[in-house]
């Protein structure tokens, strides 16, 4: 039944129940008017002769009535009389011909019909409004459906397979068993091997968890059922629960089939921390949902898979084997996966002859695929506001800009006091990550101000993929993130709150190396970070520092000497190129905006860093 129908059912409907209304309350009130004739109109009438006939007509068992009055010289007239055998002899004393007539009754259509149809009226609207509603809601009515599941089922995956996932070379072989397995499971029921219950992805945003599961289940050729984690949970105690047993009951009538829980840290953060306490919902949910998972029979042919970027705060009981029996980590694409993932997402999208996808690639170091498929949509919407019909490299810088800094207002008056002030604050950043070794070289240093609120900006480019940061790399961008600060005060001996961002960042990269990595010689090789003890993302309410007073004054000073040391070296090299300082400023205030080439183009003489 489709809603256009159900909407003129439901007009009729309702326009029969009205009309029934309005029918009976008619018939309840006429009769009951009162006329306007009074009994000292009547005396005044046969006084004067008006007065031809009267017909009395009394009420059921009670003495009252009305009188109908033939008059001479105008229309009949009625009264309500509250004795009709007084007026009956009044009349009758007064020579005017009467007639009474019998009591009048109720027929039996308004005594015992109507009351009967019209109550099944009313029921069979209720009815049918009840089953409409049941058709609408896919066999339960909202009211009633709060414990179905949410689960969307599609079928072969949405059409989705492997060869449209790049970039994710080791993790679709670990998927591979999976795939093998749905497809063919007897081949591994005949040697005793059990396939592993549930995966886990885990792995940053945009790196292609959700992508993954849906191919497998396009590979597989089997039912897919997505639901989110949040779907389970409700304001209504046990609903969630229920909602998972019915999950896995739909499950299990479509198998073999995958089940994909996204974003499961919504339920199954571990128990008995944070605000809510043993009889959270949500931890209620989560004990069906480790119920559900660990009482499948074997070889019953449904795999759970599930995406989290958080696996720190998850119950260790979701993760034992048995329930999550593998783990697959889903890293950020290398130098080579991005130029896939680049391939894939540039299909579609017409590309000029300019666009070199390989050095793309290496400019993005540290971007998932779905900042890739970003990167190239910002270029095509660049490419179609200049009303071209395919994409430049010029675009795609644009586009690289907008996505890693924010979009540059142009538009925006800013005084020359305070461009010169900011043309020397990035002229500062810039210089250090040109001649520090680990942390340059320069891509586009700018005084424009962005979409993020800073007055300018100097965007670095990384140029390889590195898997750990050493202790040497740490301070050099300690020193890039003070060089601005230092510019300001060699030019200007006064310093202005625009590095308040660069400075918050440098004592967090530093307190890190005392608390985190083990990097400071007075402290030693032991951790005090303790980042990890938030509530509300499932860590105790009641935390207490693993440390004393003097071993947290101890890491203020070493965090303070791992600064202030930066600060030195990196002044001294920005003391001794402030020719290059000059010369970069001007060039900004005259361009606003310069490239790697031009910025290169200021050293007529390599210079080298001294150690660090």
């Amino acid at each position: 039944m489709n809603r256009p129908t159900d909407s003129k059912n439901y007009n009729f409907f309702f326009i029969v129940i009205v009309l029934f209304l309005m029918a009976a309350i008619y018939l309840s009130t006429v009769g009951n008017q009162r006329p306007d004739y009074t009994r000292a109109d009547l005396e005044w009438d046969i006084k004067n002769g008006n007065i031809i006939s009267a017909e009395i007509i009394p009420n059921q068992e009670t003495p009252t009535g009305s009188v109908n009055l033939k008059h001479e010289l105008a229309s009949p007239r009625t009264m309500y009389v509250t004795d009709v055998s007084e007026i009956e002899q009044y009349l009758m004393e007064n020579n005017i011909p009467t007639i009474v007539r019998d009591v009048k009754t109720d027929g039996w259509f308004l005594t015992y019909a109507l009351p009967i149809v019209g109550s099944m009226i009313v029921l069979v609207f209720i009815f049918v409004m009840i089953n409409s509603q049941n058709a609408n809601n896919s066999g339960g009515s909202k009211m009633m459906n709060f414990g179905k599941s949410r689960a969307k089922m599609t079928l072969n995956g949405g059409k989705v397979t492997l060869k449209d996932v790049a970039g994710l070379k080791e993790e679709k072989e670990e998927l591979e068993e999976i795939v093998d397995f749905l497809r063919d499971p007897s081949k591994y029921t005949k040697v005793g091997a059990r396939i592993p219950k549930g995966v886990l992805l885990e792995g940053a945003p945009g790196t292609g968890k959700t992508l993954l599961a849906k191919a497998i289940a396009g590979e597989a050729n089997v039912p897919f059922f997505s639901i989110s984690g949040s779907d389970f949970v409700e304001m209504f105690v046990g609903v969630g629960a229920s909602r998972v047993r019915d999950l896995f009951a739909d499950a299990k009538r479509h198998s073999p089939c995958i089940v994909f829980i996204d974003e499961i840290d919504a339920v199954a953060r571990r128990r008995g921390t944070g605000m809510g306490g043993g009889h959270d919902e949500r931890e209620q949910t989560l004990n069906q949902l480790l119920v559900e998972m660990d009482g499948f029979g074997v070889n019953e042919g449904i795999i759970v898979l599930a995406a989290t970027n958080r696996v720190d705060i998850l119950d260790p009981a979701i993760l034992r084997p048995g329930r999550f029996d593998r783990k697959i980590t889903v890293s950020p694409p290398d130098v080579g996966g991005r130029e896939d993932i680049l391939a894939v997402h540039s299909q579609n999208k017409p590309l000029a002859d300019d666009v070199d996808l390989k050095q793309i690639a290496h400019t993005t170091a540290g971007f998932t695929g779905a900042d890739l498929e970003n990167l190239l949509n910002e270029a095509a919407i660049v490419a179609a506001k200049d009303d071209r019909a395919f994409i430049k490299q010029e675009d795609i810088k644009t586009a690289f800009i907008k996505v890693g800094i924010g979009a540059e207002k142009k538009s925006r008056v800013v005084s020359e006091a305070d461009k010169k002030i900011t043309a020397y604050h990035e002229s500062g950043h810039a210089i250090l990550f040109h001649l520090l070794p680990d942390v340059g070289p320069v891509y586009t240093v700018s005084i424009i101000p962005t979409g993020i609120g800073a007055a300018g900006y100097t965007m670095p480019l990384p140029e390889k993929d590195d898997m750990f940061m050493t202790k040497g790399r740490m301070i050099q961008e300690i020193m890039v993130l003070l060089g601005g600060r230092i510019a300001e005060e060699i030019i200007f001996d006064d310093i202005t709150t625009g590095a308040s961002n660069d400075i918050k960042r440098a004592t967090k990269l530093a307190r890190k190396m005392v608390t985190c990595y083990g990097m400071s010689e007075n402290i030693g090789v032991l951790n005090y970070d303790d980042d990890d003890d938030e509530v509300f993302i499932g860590r105790d309410l009641a935390h207490t520092r693993s440390y004393s007073e003097a071993v947290c004054g101890e890491i203020d000073k070493e965090v303070k000497a791992i600064v202030d040391d930066c600060y030195a070296k990196a002044k001294d090299i920005l003391m001794k190129n402030q020719d290059i300082m000059h010369e970069c400023t001007k060039l900004l205030m005259e361009k606003e905006k310069i490239t790697r080439e031009e910025f290169e183009g200021l050293f007529a003489v390599e210079f080298k860093a001294e150690e660090v």
